[in-house]
Order: C-alpha cells, then structure tokens, then sequence
C-alpha cells in the first residue's frame, strides 16, 4: 500500500486520561541500535539517522512516543535523542515512558526498583527528556506480586505534580484491579498480537470497557521480541497483504488496531522506510471475512 500520503491521523484517536493521541504511535526501543533489533550492547546506530526518524514521525503526525530510560547503548539513549531532535516539543506530543527496571552504565539489568528507587527513575527520565513532568508513566512488572507499594509510590509522584498519567506494563488483571484502587490508570502495556497470547483476548476488552488504553508491544515481531519478527510468516497473513499490496508488519498493525478503539499501537523501528509503511498500517481497513481468517490464525497462536 502507498505509505506517502497517509499520516498517523488516519489511525483514529484515543485518550490517555486528557491527552489525546493517534491510535498509531511510535516506539523508541530500537533507536539506540543497528538494524531493527534491541541488543543492550549492540554497536550503537547513527545518530543523525534516528533523530531524522523522531522528527519524521512527528511529521506523519505520530503524537504518542513511547520510551525508557533504560533504553540505551553504548553511545545512545533513547531519551536524549527525543530530547535532541524534538524539543522544544510540539504542544500535542505526548511522551509515554517506563520505570521498575534499570541498566548500570555497563547496560547489565538491575533488580526492578524498589519504591524508594522510583522517584530516582522517574527525575532521570525527567533529566533525559529535558521536562518538567512526564505525560505517562507505566510501572512496568515481573512476576504476579502486589504491585500496590510500587504503584503507591508513583501515585505520589502524580500527586506532586511529577508525573500526569499513570499505566501498567506487563501486567494482569489482578494488578489492573489493584491498581486502579490506588489511582486512575490511562493504558495497560502488554505484550499482544496475531497469534501471541490469545488468552489476553478478555483482559484487552476489558480495558475498553474500563475506558483504558491496551497497548501491545510486540505486535509485529511476536514471540521473536528484541530480535524482530522472525521464520516464515503465515499463509494468511501473506494472503490479506497480497490482496492490499502490503506488508505482513502492515497486516499485524492494522489487525492489532481493529482490535478496538481503545487499542493503541507503538512500533518501532530506526529504518526511515519502515516508519513510513508503519504509519501507513494505520489507513488499512481490513474486511470482516480478513478479520475472520486472522482471528481464526490468532486462536490458534499461529
């Protein structure tokens, strides 16, 4: 399909509590890397290319940016290259970031912070960013523990004026229930697409009916993560892209946005071609009897 003319407004739109967003936004994992892979320490990609990228995506009309600080290499982080090429940023820009687990300079992953630790990682991020608050901030989890304490913790962050939005990442609806008692939750980040986690089915529409956000990460490399999609791609998924003249990521996207209109979606890549055609997934309109076939694949875990 024509990537050129289409723009993330063609996405549709959602709100993170009072911030409005395109359904199609942009992740920044793989901006500190060679190729479309995250490797912590990977030889770090070019500068100039991944700030032309940043500000690409934002002429696409791409207002949801999601980041870390954790997102770094060697020579790169993430945030200082949204930082770098974006600010001072537009008014409609909206920037998501994550906070529980940590890298030391060396890029080794650190215990997921403690609530006395998340305030340092919440004025990093602000450091980073060059901002005064951040828009989103998602606690993200490992493992099924309560997450009150943690999620406490930021609340009063929110309640200090640091932080203006709250989500979770990686989460189940146990935690979503907790902690929505402590504080209003705008996304849930999980990790969803065609064929990967079927069983979040019910936990996705349950955050529509909620008015929460899902946003899936993952939802074109699957089960591949870091690394990118991988193998061989299904029939189906082949046979919906040959009948639009797209791609299969193209298909994945837009299958992951016919989800619901709650269902946001953050790809990422540092490859200028790969930004257009991904912003473009979000003007594919797939027919009922497509929808029926991926669906069919997705059950299956295909």
């Amino acid at each position: 399909m024509t990537s050129q003319t289409n723009t993330a407004a063609e996405s549709g739109t959602w709100n993170l509590g009072d911030l409005a967003v395109n359904r199609i936004g942009f992740g920044a994992m793989r901006l500190t890397q060679n190729g479309e892979a995250f490797v912590p320490d990977a030889v770090s990609s070019d500068r100039g290319r991944a700030i032309s990228v940043l500000r690409r995506a934002v002429e696409l009309g791409v207002n949801h940016i999601d980041t870390a600080a954790f997102y770094f290499s060697p020579l790169r982080s993430a945030n200082e290259l949204i930082n770098q090429a974006l600010a001072p940023y537009p008014d409609d820009l909206v920037i998501t970031t994550k906070v529980g687990p940590g890298r030391d300079p060396s890029g080794a992953w650190l215990p997921h912070a403690t609530p006395d630790l998340l305030r340092g990682q919440v004025e990093e991020n602000l450091r980073q960013l060059g901002r005064d608050h951040l828009d989103v901030v998602n606690l993200r989890i490992v493992g099924t523990d309560s997450i009150a304490e943690r999620f406490g913790a930021l609340a009063q962050l929110r309640d200090a004026g640091l932080i203006r939005h709250l989500g979770i990442s990686n989460v189940t609806p146990e935690h979503l229930a907790e902690a929505r008692a402590i504080a209003p939750v705008v996304c849930v980040q999980n990790m969803y697409g065609i064929g990967v986690r079927p069983e979040q089915d019910e936990f996705l529409r349950t955050c529509g009916e909620q008015g929460i956000a899902f946003v899936p990460f993952y939802a074109i490399a699957g089960t591949g993560r870091q690394s990118g999609a991988s193998g061989a791609e299904s029939d189906e998924v082949l046979a919906v892209a040959r009948a639009h003249g797209a791609s299969p990521a193209q298909v994945r996207l837009a299958w992951t946005l016919h989800r619901g209109p709650h269902v946001l979606a953050i790809p990422g890549t540092g490859n200028p071609d790969h930004l257009d055609a991904n912003v473009a997934a979000g003007a594919l309109h797939l027919s009922e009897d497509e929808l029926s076939v991926l669906d069919s694949l997705h059950r299956r875990g295909a």
